[in-house]
């Protein structure tokens, strides 16, 4: 009767919330519109693909056109002899003028052989399918990352709940032992120890409110908004296995869908092209080219008529088509350095790959294995809770009737508080593997967060 309190707190804890609180959906929706992380995941996908494009664009003609105009001055050695309308000597001018030339031109490139062109090409492929790759892996990340912020506000709701209820029943306890102790029933020492639990709660409490207001701001960072009232697991839980029920299973299913192995995958296909691009460098190329250009020139002499033109000349269009054949011969090392280069990243992107299929082997086995423990884990914990709850009401009773002291029962009370702990964070734990086993093995998708849904209230 002492401890009522303590059942009523978590009684109240765990009972549903009102029909307006948020739950795992709302939480992944928001994050998916306002999540930086995927943002970021989703402009690098989209940054790298521009690549594609700019090394196709090599393989296209290449057009271009110019436009001079161009003036030279110039001042002869020998001045200009001015005359009258007679012929009459009647002075001189420097013979100064400018000579002016206008130039158009228009040109056309086609690379017709270059190796090194297409090898890009393939490469910028490769990498454009491994950022895509990496965007999907992001995206179950995303789902993951949400359910495991949005439970571990609930677990820390609980914890707070539990502290709570400690604390107001060692308080009960605390004034129980001080009544005993005004009667002369107990020692000091019982009340000495029932009040350093007390403070303990107290802090415990205060430690556990912090912990809670952050979880929430590790909520808020991924959904960009404020965490309200959320919904809470349900107590019946299917404690099912998982399907398929075989480690193997799971394991190869990661090999062939995680998009973090495909990544690293189409990474070692685009050093694997490189290398065919930097080998690229020892061959010949052959680039077409036509074009089309005019050159007009005249020139202006100074003197008494500055308007006066001289020595005018507008060429006729011409037009050039030719094929150009270069042979590389001798570059310093340069060409055999860069194959050497691209071996070495391609040795550096392979060993990234396999261990990257070892760290997802590791991660399917681990999720694989916690989810079977999980099961037995949480019937553990659940009667643990009952276990605790008759050990405490056996331990008070003992305590009012002279068999057990103070410090039996604030040892039965920690041991309760810490089973009901211990038993919400399997409950919550144990859904959260079943959805980290699925992204490992690269399959998680909105239904299962719907199925995870579907489980709160």
């Amino acid at each position: 009767m002492r401890l009522k309190l303590l059942t009523l707190a978590l009684a109240l804890a765990a009972a549903p919330l009102s029909s307006h609180a948020e739950d795992l959906l709302d939480a992944y929706r928001q994050a998916r519109a306002n999540d930086p992380t995927l943002a970021q995941a989703d402009a690098q996908r989209l940054g790298q693909h521009e690549t594609v494009v700019q090394n196709r664009a090599l393989l296209l003609p290449q057009v271009d056109a110019s436009l001079s105009l161009n003036q030279t001055q110039s001042a002869g050695n020998r001045p200009t002899v001015i005359t009258d309308d007679l012929g009459s000597p009647v002075g001189t001018s420097p013979n100064t003028g400018w000579v002016r030339a206008r130039s158009q031109s228009l040109n056309v490139t086609q690379s017709v052989m270059d190796f090194s062109l297409y090898a890009n090409l393939k490469a910028s492929h490769a990498l454009d399918a491994a950022q895509e790759a990496s965007y999907q892996a992001s995206l179950q990340q995303l789902a993951t990352r949400t359910a495991t912020a949005y439970f571990q506000v609930l677990t820390n709701m609980d914890a707070l709940a539990f502290a709570k209820a400690n604390e107001q029943a060692l308080a009960r306890q605390l004034e129980q032992a001080q009544q005993r102790f005004d009667v002369g029933l107990s020692a000091i020492t019982d009340v000495q120890d029932a009040k350093a639990q007390h403070d303990t709660s107290v802090a415990d409490v205060i430690v556990a409110d912090n912990t809670l207001s952050d979880s929430r701001e590790a909520l808020t960072q991924i959904t960009g908004q404020p965490v309200g009232e959320l919904k809470k697991l349900r107590e019946d839980l299917p404690m099912t296995p998982p399907a398929p029920n075989d480690p193997k299973t799971w394991v190869d299913t990661a090999m062939h869908y995680s998009p973090t192995v495909a990544s690293a995958q189409f990474q070692v296909e685009s050093s694997e092209a490189s290398i065919n691009a930097a080998r690229a460098g020892h061959l010949p190329t052959i680039n077409a080219t036509a074009g089309w250009g005019r050159t007009s020139q005249w020139t202006q002499n100074g003197g008494v008529d500055l308007n006066s033109a001289t020595g005018g000349t507008n060429n006729h269009p011409s037009t050039t088509v030719g094929l150009t054949l270069s042979i590389p011969i001798f570059s310093g090392g340069a060409t055999q350095s860069r194959v050497r280069q691209a071996i070495y990243s391609r040795d550096a992107s392979q060993d990234v790959l396999e261990a990257t299929r070892r760290q997802v082997t590791r991660d399917t086995l681990n999720f694989y294995r916690s989810v079977v423990a999980g099961i037995s884990q949480v019937e553990a914990t659940k009667a643990a809770v009952t276990s605790s709850q008759s050990a405490r009401d056996a331990t008070q009773a003992g305590f009012e009737v002279g068999t057990r002291t103070i410090v039996d029962v604030l040892i039965a009370q920690q041991n309760l508080t810490q089973a009901l702990s211990n038993y919400s964070q399997s409950r919550h734990q144990f859904v959260l593997n079943k959805l980290l086993l699925k992204q490992t093995a690269g399959e998680v998708d909105i239904k299962d967060l719907e199925a995870v849904n579907s489980l709160l209230q």
